[in-house]
């Protein structure tokens, strides 16, 4: 049997929790995409448009379409930044505020379920190992 290569094995497990996300979301007429937006938008003051995409990690053209389907379920409302006339700030409506919450309520389910099955000190040489990888990435160190 090959062995399997670091990459394979973050990308199969990403794809299996991704995976296991959109099913539970689909339950609650949401994405994944869509889950991980809400919990990045501030429950009480909203976040500006221009700072959702970096804090995810995403472009302006996924993003904008994630937004407007939450927009369209009536999960949030756009709104004039008040100290940017051109800028606009994403505010949770009522409904968009439950949704949050049950997405919160999820990704604590599943982390619970995972620590409750792995020993704490696998959990953080698990971290340890990532964030050696992020490093190496950020730092550029892979490819010279």
């Amino acid at each position: 049997m090959k062995e399997i290569t670091i990459d394979y094995a973050l990308r199969e497990t990403w794809l299996s929790v991704a995976k296991m996300y959109n099913e539970e979301a689909k339950n609650h007429n949401n994405t994944m995409a869509m889950a991980f937006t809400l919990l990045s938008i501030d429950p009480k003051t909203g976040t500006a448009s221009t700072a959702l995409g970096p804090k995810m990690g995403m472009e302006a053209t996924s993003l904008s379409r994630i937004l407007k389907s939450l927009e369209a379920k009536e999960f949030i409302v756009r709104k004039p930044n008040p100290n940017d006339g051109r800028g606009v700030i994403i505010h949770l409506t009522e409904l968009g505020l439950e949704k949050r919450t049950l997405s919160k309520e999820t990704v604590f389910q599943f982390n619970s379920a995972v620590k409750a099955n792995i020993p704490e000190e696998k959990l953080k040489h698990f971290f340890e190992v990532t964030e050696t990888i992020n490093s190496l990435i950020a730092k550029k160190e892979i490819f010279k």
